[in-house]
């Protein structure tokens, strides 16, 4: 299983957000590239960035910051965030991203979410499947859409998509634990799709559990911003 750390974006620093609550923000390094740089010195080899201000703005913003991690680390970045045109999934992937993370598009525009699926292939696009009561919600989380969570996915599913990020957003940075029960039902009903699974996780347990259902990935951010969980406790993971 994948370990991928999570570095979100706000006005260029590394922050988190407690259930995506633009709201209630911790500022956790004023610059990004550091936090990068010590994940690899630490034995990291993939990032999941979000340009929350581009997801807030419906445009890509941050890419000056993916563009900078892309050339002074070996990191695999994934990019997600604001990428709501042709012309923004360009610019992220020519700021270095290995993969974007696609999720209002594909509710939203899903004429171009196919006909970039298509252009870059399934290795390059990672469905974002971020839910709140089990529908799906969009526009850096500001709105939920009627698109039940299980349904989304496959539908996308059948159109080709491999990778999916789910986040159970209740969960997201309130280090309670993660949504096990989504993921189970998630796998169980796709059982070809890399699963990775996002929000709430906050011990080793919770690790080793996630990867016990068939995750083939999982994003970390404030357990490991808080030291709930160390790079030593990651090792066997890596």
């Amino acid at each position: 299983m994948r370990i991928i750390p999570a570095i979100d974006i706000i006005n260029g620093e590394c922050v988190r957000l407690s259930k995506g609550d633009y709201n209630q923000k911790t500022i956790y390094s004023k610059n990004v590239l550091d936090v990068a740089k010590n994940f690899e010195n630490n034995g990291i080899q993939f990032l999941h960035l979000v340009d929350l201000d581009g997801a807030k703005q419906n445009e890509i913003i941050n890419y000056k910051i993916l563009e900078q991690i892309s050339k002074e680390t070996n990191l695999i970045i994934d990019f997600g965030g604001g990428l709501k045109s042709e012309k923004d999934i360009q610019i992220a992937f020519e700021s270095g991203a290995n993969q974007v993370t696609l999720g209002s598009v594909a509710i939203k525009n899903p004429e171009l979410f196919l006909e970039t699926l298509e252009k870059y292939g399934s290795k390059k696009i990672i469905l974002g499947a971020d839910a709140k009561n089990e529908k799906i919600a969009v526009s850096g989380w500001l709105e939920e859409s009627e698109m039940n969570v299980y349904d989304f996915i496959k539908e996308k599913t059948e159109a080709g998509i491999q990778y999916v990020i789910s986040t159970d957003i209740d969960k997201d940075g309130m280090l309670e634990g993660p949504s096990f029960d989504l993921y189970q039902k998630i796998i169980s009903e796709n059982p070809d799709i890399k699963l990775i699974a996002s929000g709430g996780i906050t011990s080793i347990e919770d690790l080793e559990k996630v990867k016990s259902i068939g995750c083939e990935g999982v994003i970390i951010g404030k357990a490991l911003y808080e030291n709930r969980i160390t790079f030593n406790d990651l090792k066997p993971f890596l």
